[in-house]
């Protein structure tokens, strides 16, 4: 398209305008993608799309209603903003949706200090092939590897531009390059499977792909004959890799809409001790190459660095400004959206306390329990915190790992479990939720 996202969005406010709208805020998304799938040393499947996304947000009165659309095109905007102010007119009243003053906008709308974007050139689909292929071929190399499953290179770039009818206009881009392999071992009953990955923005920042097949055979490897733990009350070690979901609780539990609804279970805990003392959560949106960096929210407002836990203790919750004004409070700038639908609070990077312990440590002191390596299912009660997650791993006996395990259950209550917690300090700092390997006391298993 030779149209800028920043003039196309411009026509957008101002076609919705002439349809009738009080006021508006559009969205505009430019993206590239590409994967490919290797198996057997041949390329599977290749896939690549491209192409314009489009979205608005129009304001009749307290009323409002969104489209969105892939077509571009002058006739198509105009027929949308007819449609959606027409909707606007038939929606309900809502005394809390609107566009932010203009003194709430965020100043300083230049991304480029965030390196979010890869200046360098797309890479070509044979190189991606060649990397999965390279990955594939490593894994294979175990001779305890029966098969691998899959092995897949991607690459991704998006622009995205955002303005309104209080002034607000500013965009950024986005690009990441990914590689993962999962590695089978073991035949018939006996398989098992693991897999390794890695994920960047900058191309050359990615892992080599034998070292990511290679840890992938390895760990399949090392889940060979795995089998039931015992039923009991143990401590539960939360590799680095998995580790991460715990977080992902506490971030919804404090989600603003949650709030708003009453159901979550930190609804009344705002001020109270939620994880140990000297433990925080912070979250950076403004972090050089994060995933989820950026220097403003989805409604045009500044982002900053903010401790959602302090030293323990639960600060506050992630607003956007329909959420906010429903609780009387403040937007913390955590408006996200896509073309289709209006803002809803989300956080971006996150980053929890690290401790002075290695993983080893952490499993050399916890005696006899289960390090979890990876979790399926999920049974998370929003409005207590009870938990509940299948999980596979490895037993512990006297600090040492003794054999892999699958097929059991551990179980708990958010709120006790997050209280007991004890970090390591092996976390990965370019990952957007920088979360180390998680001790936690005392929790139910359910296996043999």
């Amino acid at each position: 398209m030779t149209q800028t996202l920043s003039s196309l969005t411009e026509q957008m406010i101002a076609i919705a305008k002439k349809a009738g709208a009080d006021a508006v805020d559009a969205i505009a998304v430019d993206g590239t993608s590409v994967s490919i799938d290797v198996r057997g040393g041949a390329l599977e499947k290749a896939e690549r799309s491209e192409g314009v996304d489009v979205g608005m947000r129009v304001f009749v009165g307290q009323r409002q209603a969104c489209v969105s659309s892939s077509d571009a095109k002058t006739a198509t905007l105009e027929q949308m903003a007819e449609r959606a102010v027409a909707m606007a007119r038939e929606a309900p009243e809502d005394p809390h949706a609107g566009l932010a003053d203009a003194a709430q906008l965020a100043v300083d709308r230049d991304s480029s200090g965030l390196e979010m974007f890869d200046p360098t050139d797309e890479p070509d689909p044979a190189q991606l092939q060649d990397d999965a292929a390279r990955a594939e071929a490593a894994a294979l190399q175990n001779k305890d590897i029966s098969q691998v499953q899959s092995a897949s290179a991607g690459y991704s770039r998006r622009r995205i531009h955002l303005a309104a009818s209080n002034g607000f206009s500013g965009g950024y881009e986005r690009s990441d390059r990914g590689l993962s392999c999962v590695a089978i071992s073991g035949t018939g009953a006996q398989m098992e499977r693991d897999y390794d990955y890695d994920s960047r923005i900058f191309q050359a920042d990615m892992r080599d792909a034998e070292d990511i097949g290679r840890q992938a055979a390895a760990r399949a490897v090392e889940r060979m004959g795995a089998r039931k733990p015992k039923t009991g009350s143990y401590p539960v070690l939360f590799d680095e890799r998995i580790s991460s979901s715990l977080v992902g609780h506490i971030s919804q539990a404090v989600n603003g809409a949650a709030i708003a609804r009453g159901s979550s279970w930190l609804r009344d805990a705002l001020g109270e001790q939620v994880l140990p003392k000297g433990i925080s959560l912070i979250e950076d949106p403004r972090r050089p190459r994060a995933f989820s960096s950026r220097m403003f929210d989805a409604e045009g407002l500044a982002t900053q660095r903010r401790a959602i836990i302090d030293d323990g203790m639960l600060t506050g919750w992630t607003l956007d400004l329909a959420n906010a004004r429903k609780l009387g409070m403040d937007s913390t700038a955590n408006a996200s959206r896509g073309t289709s639908a209006p803002p809803s609070p989300s956080l971006s990077n996150l980053a929890l306390t690290q401790g002075d312990k290695s993983r080893a440590d952490l499993i050399r002191d916890m005696g006899t329990g289960l390090l979890i390596t990876s979790m399926i299912g999920s049974t998370v009660n929003p409005n207590t915190g009870d938990y509940s997650r299948g999980a596979a791993g490895f037993w512990v006996e006297n600090g040492e790992i003794t054999y892999p395990v699958n097929e059991c259950t551990v179980a708990g209550n958010l709120r006790d479990m997050l209280l007991r917690m004890i970090p390591a300090n092996d976390a990965r700092a370019h990952l957007s939720h920088v979360v180390p390997s998680i001790l936690i006391e005392g929790l139910t298993l359910a296996g043999d």
